[in-house]
């Protein structure tokens, strides 16, 4: 199985930003110059999620998503504000490959059978934002802010079951902090699923990537802050708030733990300890 690394990139209105345990939100830059060195490092796909869009009940992802697409040439999955099938088939035209529902599968599971049927289930990805309680994972929504009452991993079977052919599942708990991710969590995830699985939140290092796809049968692996911060720290792109950006990774818990590590760098540490993953 090929490992695919996929740079997740939150936008917040035309900007990418980037917090710890989704708060504190730093501006970085415009998510298609990072878009545009990610894909000459050899992205396998891209990740662009509108972290506000379904907080604030708009969808404006579609400007963005149509300059990515004209420049990059692998799979582009988007999240954020899509609530109708009107919503997806936009996001579709504009040059989505898949798109990803949360909140609005969380409000009406019968939308992901809807979209299935409508785009084909390898088009719908379901999104799960899970923190853990006790010795269980909840579902959350709305960029890990309102709780759903869902069991995660339930949750996941049962949209699988609707018709979703992917599920992309980030620790809330541990996103953005470097720590590694939540092993347990993606397990029990690609366990209760037969479609592939993208796990999120965490990465700090490139080993934290060969981990999850090592002893977690993660197909693919969303990466933010390790892969962000490596561009601006080497001014492959200049920030729109840089000083900021880094003040506040310093200050932030997660600073120590993030290694800035490009992605081609990830790609041959796989490689080098026997994962396979596409060719740069």
């Amino acid at each position: 199985m090929n490992i695919r690394i996929i740079p997740r990139l939150d936008i917040k209105g035309p900007n990418l930003v980037k917090g710890i345990q989704m708060e504190g939100l730093r501006i970085l830059g415009k998510p298609e110059d990072f878009a545009s060195q990610y894909y000459e490092q050899g992205a396998d796909e891209l990740f662009y999620i509108d972290i506000v869009a379904s907080l604030y009940g708009r969808n404006s992802l579609l400007e963005i998503i149509s300059k990515t697409s004209k420049k990059i040439f692998i799979p582009l999955t988007v999240s954020g504000g899509l609530r109708t099938i009107e919503d997806v088939r936009n996001a579709l035209n504009a040059g989505a490959d898949k798109v990803a529902l949360n909140t609005a599968a969380i409000k009406n599971p019968n939308l992901i059978s809807d979209l299935s049927n409508q785009f084909g289930s390898s088009t719908i990805v379901v999104s799960i934002e899970a923190k853990k309680n006790d010795n269980s994972y909840e579902a959350y929504t709305d960029n890990g802010r309102e709780k759903t009452g869902k069991d995660a991993i339930r949750w996941a079977s049962e949209a699988v079951d609707l018709g979703a052919g992917e599920v992309i599942v980030t620790s809330v708990d541990h996103e953005g902090t470097g720590k590694g991710f939540d092993l347990d969590l993606v397990s029990d995830i690609t366990n209760s699923v037969t479609v592939p699985v993208v796990a999120c939140g965490g990465a700090g290092n490139k080993n934290h990537a060969f981990e999850v796809a090592k002893y977690s049968n993660a197909s693919g692996i969303g990466i933010g802050s390790m892969f962000h911060y490596d561009l601006v720290s080497k001014r492959k792109i200049e920030a729109r708030d840089e000083n900021s950006y880094e003040s506040h990774l310093k200050m932030e818990r997660g600073y120590s733990n993030v290694q800035a590590t490009s992605l081609k760098k990830t790609k041959e540490y796989l490689f080098e300890n026997g994962l396979t993953s596409r060719e740069i």
